[in-house]
């Protein structure tokens, strides 16, 4: 797959973004191009692992690659890519596409391999609980905040144009919606309040993208006022030359990203997940903008980041899953179940979904 010329994982302004398309017609499947690579020697020079993971994650695994491929445990493996909409890349796996490890936005994702047996039931049992990346959901704003963006009660005020990817395929829109669900839920509100608030939220979205990195690429070219997004995306978009500012919302939950090897992976793969969990791995997610999942990792020196040194500020309300939602099971029946999930019903009132 040939991309157009980027920057550290967004493409450069005014140029159109590639696409990697997924095609599952017929039994026909397309996979993505070529990763990182290393200079090889006996250890590792006829491995070649295939990471399938949702979009947002793959500069962070190109560096946490590189650092790997300087251990002797990762020293001469070779990577095979696939980046895209977390949802459409667990249904890409199941149809066929090659992985060894996948790294997705939401359990579920994972589940759907479980169920077609193709990851062990137990992916989830170590002290991590499966979880190999984290961040907090964000409002991107532009550069300033024009719109003077404070919090989630602004969002639904007339004139406010948000972009935040289509939950039928991405992860990163179920982090959103239930971002936005707990700003009323989780401070005394109803489950009709937290419904009337979706409704208004989602009355005031003018971009569905497929994917995070789809919809930081639209909100980026000129989309909107208001970006619902993971901190480190924000974090990355300063990285790579881009101009916005976001604001940390009072109440905003844990996004916790899987990260799971397949029953038939090549060994290798799962002293890539150790890595990907050593603290060597975990700081190059932090510089990344991800917030490590252990403790005792360097967060130091995150250029992008509001400060730098301190570029993981705690949110005064953090929602978790476990704490606020149940399971992935569950509010995935309550919220995006096709036919009568929440959500689901209340981006189909909208009609702003394709």
């Amino acid at each position: 797959m040939h991309r157009l010329p980027q920057k550290d994982g967004f493409p450069m302004k005014h140029r159109i973004r590639a696409t990697a398309a997924l095609a599952i017609a017929a039994g026909l499947l397309l996979s993505a191009c070529a990763g990182t690579s290393a200079s090889s020697d006996s250890t590792g020079s006829d491995v070649t692992l295939n990471i399938v993971g949702y979009a947002v994650p793959e500069a962070a695994n190109k560096a946490i690659a590189a650092e790997w491929n300087k251990t002797p445990a990762g020293k001469g493996v070779k990577f095979q890519t696939s980046y895209g909409a977390s949802g459409d890349q667990s249904r890409a796996v199941v149809a066929g596409l090659k992985a060894d490890y996948v790294h997705f936005s939401v359990s579920s994702d994972v589940t759907r391999l479980v169920d077609a047996g193709l990851v062990e039931k137990d992916w989830n049992a170590g002290p991590n609980k499966g979880i190999v990346s984290s961040s907090v959901v964000v409002l991107a704003v532009r550069k300033g905040n024009p719109k003077n963006i404070k919090g989630w009660d602004d969002l639904i005020k007339p004139g406010i144009g948000i972009v935040t990817p289509n939950p039928a395929s991405s992860g990163a829109a179920r982090w959103n919606a239930l971002a936005a669900w707990g700003h009323i839920a989780s401070n005394g509100g109803t489950d009709a309040q937290a419904t009337e608030y979706l409704t208004k939220l989602f009355a005031n979205v003018v971009s569905l993208p497929n994917s995070g990195r789809d919809a930081t690429t639209a909100f980026l070219g000129g989309t909107g006022d208001v970006l619902l997004a993971y901190e480190n995306e924000a974090i990355l978009a300063r990285q790579s030359g881009e101009q916005l500012d976001w604001v940390l919302p009072d109440t905003t939950i844990l996004i916790e990203n899987p990260g799971a090897v397949l029953k038939n992976a090549n060994p290798k793969a799962k002293e890539w997940l150790d890595f990907v969990l050593s603290k060597d791995g975990q700081r190059q997610f932090a510089l990344k903008g991800f917030r490590p999942i252990i403790d005792g990792v360097d967060t130091k020196g995150v250029e992008g980041a509001v400060d730098p040194n301190d570029p993981f500020p705690t949110p005064k309300k953090l929602l978790t899953v476990e704490k606020d939602f149940t399971s992935w099971s569950a509010l995935s029946k309550k919220f995006f179940d096709e036919k009568e999930g929440i959500v689901v019903k209340i981006i189909a009132a909208s009609g702003k979904a394709k």
